[in-house]
Parts: structure tokens; C-alpha cells; sequence
């Protein structure tokens, strides 16, 4: 019966900010308080509005909290390719930034990087009443369609971006390249190829001029380049061909995924690592660790890199579009992939 009156009566109603305040005994304005976080509240008083909101399962109208407020506190965001280790990182590294300051991050990823994908992004965004909005994507078109969007609020580019420029955080992946490269010329590589990223990736481009520089500094030339696409596929195809190189004593690969290929690969043709050929990667995925043998690579923080961009954003949003943020400094996790040439040059 009582089953029955539900049906009839339809699904209950959601409890009101004024239900939470009479059964908390305040007014309709303290229980706003709470749910802003104002200073102006009694311990004794805060938490007793929070047990009548636990109570009664109030939930808290997002809509006319932005009439109320003018403010959604929430962050939007677009990215592409999280099915790689770097985007998804970043992304995780923006929405756990978020929510320690009090936003909500929207999320939107794209499964194609086109001008009308990123407006469509963006507009989904905008239904949302977002503050500020956070692009994550590297291709090298990223910027120029970014600019391109006439837009309202402000804007905030992560990946491939160019050190000192108002509203942009990024990793500096040149240095981190040379960090890698620096580590295999100072065990004595001197044929040391590299396997990029696809070329139309900004950050594919700085880490091959990051091994063109460590070279340069040392007056040497670098060793061969092999085209690669982020994949573990691309990085098995690029070591079959370095097997059958016998001056190549090293390889820096372009990310993690691909060092993973690559090692199969000189395994497969019984090339040891790193007794004949030494592998570096860049991204440090969990997973690296455990590559046999453990993999060298380059470490980014990623979770620093997600606060430094919501600091931008809310900057931008206090009225700062000028902000800017120093570029990070990866790091070299040093494994058992990389020792000495066997036969220095």
C-alpha cells in the first residue's frame, strides 16, 4: 500500500535549504553560510546546520546557487588523448587541484582535434557556467584554434606552451630531454638515437630538440632519429631496426610506451639492455618500473603542474589575465636500463 502511494504521489521531493534551516534552528541565511564556507559562523552552529543537511539528504541546487551567487565555482576543461599517460595525468592533476580549492572541474575530452570539435567543447562548457576554462591538448594547431574562440571568460593552456606566457603551464620537456640525453653522454654513449613522438606534437618537438641540444653542448652529433607515435607498436618497429645498427649504443625513446617496444624488440633479436644498448624513456608511468629491466626515464610532476594551472585560472578570474607561471622542472629517475657502452667509443 504504502508502495503504491509512492507510485501515485511520484518521486519524493528534494529537501530545501529552508527544511535544513528550521530543523537546525537558524535562519535561511546561516545555512547559505555553511554551504559557502563563511567565517562568520559558530563552530557549535556549523555543525549543526551539517547534521541537518546529513538528515534530511540535502543536495544543493546548482542552479540557483549561480543566481544566488554569480558563481558556479567550477572550473571547465578540454583535453585529447586520455587514453595516453601524460594527458590523463594532467587531467587528474586539475580536478584533484580543483577540489582542494572548493571547484568542481568539468571535464570534456575529445576523441578528434579539429576547430569545431574545440568550439563544440567549449560551448558544452559555457551551458555549464564555468569561471574559467583549462585546454590540455598539444597539438601544435592547439594554440593558434585556442585564440581563435571568441570567448568571455578566461582561458588556460597546459602542454606545449611557450616558457613566460600570460595564463600557461607546462612541464619543460627540452630540459628533461636533456636530462636523459646528458645522463647516456655522461656514461659514454656517443651514438645515441632517438625515438620521437609524431612531430605535430608540440611536446614530441621539444624533447627531439632537448637530444639535438644535450649534443650541441658537448659538440657532438646525435645518432639517428626514428619516427614513432606515442605507441608501444611504433616503439617495437623503431627497435628492430636499431638491432641491426651495431654503432648505436643507446636509445632515448619519447615516452615510456614506446621504450616499452623498443626493449621487446632488442630482446627479440638478442641485444641486451643495457649490456649492448642502454634505454632511456620519458613519463615515468607506474608501469616503468617493472619494464625488464627497470626502465630510466624522466619523472613529471603532474600533480603540481594541475595546481599551477587552477592558480592561473582563479587568478584570471579575480581579474589577472596577465598571470604567469614558471615552467617545472622534470626530474631523472635513474633504473637498470642505462650503464656504460660495453666498447666506448
Amino acid at each position: 500500500m504504502g508502495e503504491q502511494r509512492a507510485r501515485r504521489n511520484g518521486p519524493r521531493r528534494s529537501p530545501s535549504m529552508a527544511e535544513v534551516a528550521e530543523r537546525a534552528g537558524v535562519s535561511h541565511q546561516t545555512v547559505s553560510r555553511v554551504l559557502n564556507d563563511a567565517s562568520l559562523v559558530k563552530e557549535e552552529t556549523r555543525l549543526r546546520v551539517q547534521s541537518a543537511i546529513k538528515e534530511l539528504g540535502y543536495r544543493r541546487n546548482f542552479a540557483a546557487r549561480v543566481l544566488a551567487t554569480n558563481r558556479s565555482r567550477r572550473i571547465g576543461m578540454v583535453t585529447a588523448h586520455l587514453a595516453l599517460h601524460g594527458p590523463s595525468m594532467i587531467a587528474l592533476g586539475v580536478q584533484e587541484a580543483g577540489h582542494r580549492e572548493g571547484y568542481d572541474v568539468s571535464l570534456v575530452g575529445l576523441s578528434e582535434f579539429s576547430l569545431e570539435a574545440l568550439q563544440s567543447a567549449v560551448d558544452r562548457l559555457y551551458d555549464q557556467a564555468v569561471e574559467a576554462i583549462v585546454v590540455a591538448v598539444a597539438h601544435r594547431e592547439a594554440a593558434e584554434m585556442t585564440r581563435s574562440l571568441q570567448l568571455t571568460i578566461p582561458l588556460v593552456t597546459v602542454q606545449g606552451v611557450t616558457a613566460g606566457a600570460p595564463l600557461t603551464a607546462g612541464i619543460d620537456q627540452a630540459a628533461g630531454a636533456e636530462l636523459a640525453v646528458g645522463h647516456l653522454l655522461d656514461l659514454g654513449h656517443r651514438k645515441i638515437a632517438h625515438l620521437s613522438g609524431p612531430l605535430d606534437w608540440v611536446e614530441a618537438d621539444q624533447r627531439r630538440a632537448g637530444w639535438r641540444r644535450a649534443h650541441e653542448r658537448r659538440g657532438l652529433l646525435p645518432g639517428p632519429e626514428l619516427d614513432g607515435d606515442w605507441s608501444a607498436d611504433s616503439g617495437h618497429a623503431a627497435g628492430l631496426m636499431v638491432a641491426d645498427d651495431p654503432d648505436v649504443t643507446a636509445v632515448f625513446a619519447g615516452n615510456d610506451s614506446m621504450a616499452l617496444g623498443l626493449l621487446h624488440a632488442l630482446h627479440e633479436r638478442g641485444r641486451r639492455v643495457p649490456d649492448d644498448i642502454s634505454v632511456v624513456g620519458f613519463d615515468d608511468v607506474p608501469e616503468s618500473a617493472f619494464y625488464w629491466p627497470a626502465l630510466t626515464t624522466v619523472s613529471q610532476d603532474f600533480s603540481e603542474l594541475g595546481r599551477r594551472a587552477l592558480d592561473l585560472a582563479l587568478a584570471a578570474v579575480r581579474g589577472d589575465e596577465q598571470a604567469t607561471a614558471e615552467p617545472i622542472e622534470p626530474t631523472l629517475t635513474v633504473r637498470a636500463s642505462s650503464a656504460p657502452p660495453s666498447h666506448p667509443s
